[in-house]
């Protein structure tokens, strides 16, 4: 959910292409809602669709990764080395 400070509306500039722009005043026109309305929700689709590619290729990656484990092509790895593995990372950047 989103904090009344997270909804609210900010303006901002935009330059897009005149056939999109007739497209979305199309779509005014047949569904009775403005522009606003239909660049929020474009924008609002497309974050989403690609944060779900974002998870599902970390995902596929993780899996491949138990897979090359199990088949004995990577050592397997315990909750202490991984913990060790970050400690030792976050030691290093700093």
């Amino acid at each position: 959910m989103y904090t009344l400070a997270q909804l609210e509306k900010q303006q901002i500039g935009l330059r897009i292409p005149r056939y999109l722009i007739e497209e979305i005043d199309e779509c005014t026109k047949e569904f009775a809602i403005n522009r606003t309305d239909i660049v929020i929700e474009a924008l609002r689709t497309y974050l989403s669709e690609q944060k779900s590619r974002m998870f599902y290729k970390k995902f596929d990656n993780s899996v491949q990764e138990a897979k090359s484990m199990i088949e004995g092509k990577l050592p397997e790895t315990t909750l202490s080395d991984l913990i060790d593995e970050l400690n030792d990372s976050t030691n290093s950047s700093i």
